[in-house]
This record gives C-alpha cells, sequence and structure tokens, in this order.
C-alpha cells in the first residue's frame, strides 16, 4: 500500500489563521483533501477531526504541521500523542517551522534522542504560552470586574475619542464668541457632553 502525506490544522474561533496554516501545508505538498481541521482548543487532543486523523494512519505515512503549537499546546499530550503516533502506528511527523523535528530523519539512537530533546524543549515552551495567555486573560478579566475599565483605563463599551486636529483653533473662536457653542461642536463633529468635556479638560 502506497504512503500518504496527511496534514492537520488547529486553530481557534478567536484565531483565524487556519488559511495560513493550509496555504502552508499545500506549499509543502499536502493535497487539500488530506488536510484536516480543527476549531479548537489545544489543552488536549479530544478532537473531532485528530480523532478521525490518527484512525487513518498507518505505518510510515506522514503527518505535517505547521509548528509544534498548532498540534498541541500541553506538554504532557504532546508528548504522549507524538510517542503514540512514531511509536503505536510508527508514521512519521514533520514540523514545518521545526525542520529538526522530522522523524523520517537519523532513526538511530543519537537522531532519535536529539528528537525528543527539541520536542520537549517545544511542547514546554507552548503550554506555558497557554499559561501566560490565560494568565493574561484573567488579569483582564479581574481588572474589568474590579475597575469597570480595561487596562488602558477606557470604560467598557466606550472607546476613547480623540481630540481633533482643529480643536484648539475651534475652541478659541468660540471662546472669543466668534462662533457658537453649537457650531464649534458641528465643525468638530463632537456631541455636546463630549465637547464640554474636553473643553473642561483643555482649561
Amino acid at each position: 500500500m502506497e504512503n500518504k502525506m496527511f496534514g492537520y490544522v488547529r486553530g481557534s474561533s478567536k484565531n483565524q489563521n487556519e488559511a495560513r496554516q493550509v496555504e502552508a501545508l499545500k506549499k509543502y505538498g499536502v493535497q487539500e483533501r488530506d488536510i484536516y481541521i480543527d476549531k479548537a482548543s489545544g489543552k488536549d487532543f479530544n478532537r473531532e477531526q485528530y480523532q478521525i486523523l490518527e484512525k487513518i494512519l498507518r505505518e510510515n505515512d506522514l503527518l505535517v504541521v505547521s509548528s509544534i503549537d498548532r498540534f498541541g499546546r500541553t506538554y504532557s499530550e504532546i508528548s504522549e500523542r507524538w510517542r503514540f503516533i512514531t511509536k503505536n502506528i510508527k508514521a512519521d511527523i514533520f514540523v514545518l517551522d521545526m525542520p529538526l523535528l522530522d522523524t523520517r530523519q537519523k532513526k538511530d539512537l543519537l537522531g532519535t534522542f536529539i528528537n525528543d530533546l527539541i520536542l520537549q524543549i517545544l511542547s514546554y515552551v507552548a503550554e506555558q504560552e497557554r499559561h501566560f495567555i490565560r494568565k493574561r486573560q484573567r488579569e483582564g478579566i479581574d481588572l474589568v470586574m474590579k475597575t469597570g475599565k480595561t487596562k488602558t483605563g477606557n470604560p467598557i463599551g466606550r472607546p476613547k475619542i480623540k481630540k481633533p486636529e482643529n480643536f484648539n483653533e475651534v475652541v478659541d473662536l468660540w471662546r472669543k464668541g466668534e462662533i457658537t457653542a453649537v457650531e464649534s461642536m458641528k465643525r468638530l463633529n463632537l456631541s455636546k457632553p463630549t465637547f464640554y468635556k474636553m473643553v473642561k479638560k483643555d482649561i
């Protein structure tokens, strides 16, 4: 039976980068029909398309992923699934952005050791990145819950309005009595509350 090449892509609803991953896999030579895509977190491997792919893989097939964090983000699970594919199924894995992670190369003891070492380092980094992302999200949520404002200091749902470039010029005319406040607001395209708030800060 002819050996096949498969691609795996993982994204999330907040991270629309699947197209970039797919293009990278196609450029390497993976047929689009053989690319499996999940929109799911990398916290574990309970992903529908990944589970299907793992059942399809056969000995000497090749699984290609764009980067190790697209494969997964949990150190222990990445290592476990990697070993299952390479040791149990006896298929190969290649990571596009880390060419050293290519189990087709140097299948001797030293080559296996180097691959395992690199995998451990990268999977650890992937998990730490996930940890930092969750920590930043938690800090942001806590800040909003405590103050009602984002990290930038803006109220939730109220983007900061920049002062118009001609603000000083128009306000000077208004203060001199040459134009009305209503005319000033029109020229600056500001609402009444925003206009007076800016004027008050500018005093």
